[in-house]
């Protein structure tokens, strides 16, 4: 679990995390999205250590990242898949690690045949495509097999059947009880990868809730038989209709509930009848906006 509290940062006069809380329960991947400059990377840097709070709490597992006995094993992160040497092997890389957090050695392969790079291990680092260096990120973030964990952008660099694996991996981890804090720009594979989203806009979350909720707009899309007929029928009861795509209505401030009992009552025949939902780059855009 990860709660953050009041979590704040000031660089001289200019604040760029501005008051954020959250909680993080076990068995969710939540999205953290915002763009460019509105203060993702520094609260989760924040949340590790990293970037010391100008006010403001976070807790892994009910302590401060940097109190707990064996970081790696409560939680792993992936917060700059650079930050490696060259010259170092994937596999000593990860042996490297394994020692620090007291993993034992076969753990190691293990992790390497997880990410694909059972194959790359004996190469050196310098060697490795930004894709491949993701893969040893995550693959350093699972060594302790925490039940937290935290990615910022892990994503890049990775080709279609590396973002589809990746998808997977998180699913499965949340599925077994873990908890998942995924920050991404690639707001397609976010809306197919999360359970809850966090948006950050100027240093402020702007929003927090369920994926569903968040992208159901206050409308109704319907397809009639005579759709005239409905209109007049929809219209009649006090909502706001409007031509949608395909000769489907827009019944405003509905739900399908309230038009499907319209048109049983005028015996109209339906051949759809489902919520609006906007996509996630609409929300995006309309909550980052300012």
């Amino acid at each position: 679990m990860i709660t953050v509290s009041g979590l704040t940062k000031h660089y001289g006069p200019r604040t760029v995390v501005d008051d954020v809380s959250f909680t993080l329960e076990p068995g969710t991947v939540t999205g953290f999205l915002g763009p460019n400059g509105a203060g993702k990377t520094t609260t989760m840097r924040m949340i590790t250590g990293l970037v010391p709070a100008s006010a403001g709490s976070a807790l892994v597992d009910g302590r401060p990242y940097s109190a707990l006995p064996n970081p790696g094993s409560v939680m792993g992160t992936l917060l700059d898949a650079a930050a490696v040497h060259p010259g170092r092997t994937g596999r000593m890389h990860l042996r490297l690690l394994a020692d620090a957090i007291g993993v034992p050695a076969p753990r190691v392969d293990e992790v390497l045949e997880l990410v694909g790079l059972s194959d790359a291990a004996g190469r050196r680092i310098r060697g490795y495509s930004l894709g491949m260096r993701q893969r040893l990120g995550i693959a350093g973030a699972l060594l302790a097999d925490p039940p937290v964990i935290m990615f910022d952008e892990p994503a890049n660099g990775l080709d279609p059947e590396g973002i589809r694996w990746m998808r997977g991996l998180l699913r499965d981890h949340a599925a077994r009880g873990g908890t998942v804090l995924l920050s991404s720009h690639l707001l397609g594979e976010v809306e197919h990868t999360v359970d809850r989203l966090l948006v950050i806009g100027g240093g402020r979350i702007v929003a927090d809730g369920p994926v569903a909720s968040l992208l159901s707009s206050d409308g109704v899309s319907v397809t009639s038989a005579d759709p005239v007929s409905l209109a007049a029928d929809l219209t009649a009861r006090g909502f706001a209709v409007a031509p949608g795509d395909d000769g489907a209505l827009v019944v405003s401030g509905a739900s399908p509930s309230d038009v499907g009992a319209v048109a049983a009552a005028g015996g109209h025949v339906l051949s759809e009848l489902r919520p609006l939902q906007r996509g996630l780059e609409d929300v995006f855009f309309s909550l980052t906006a300012a």
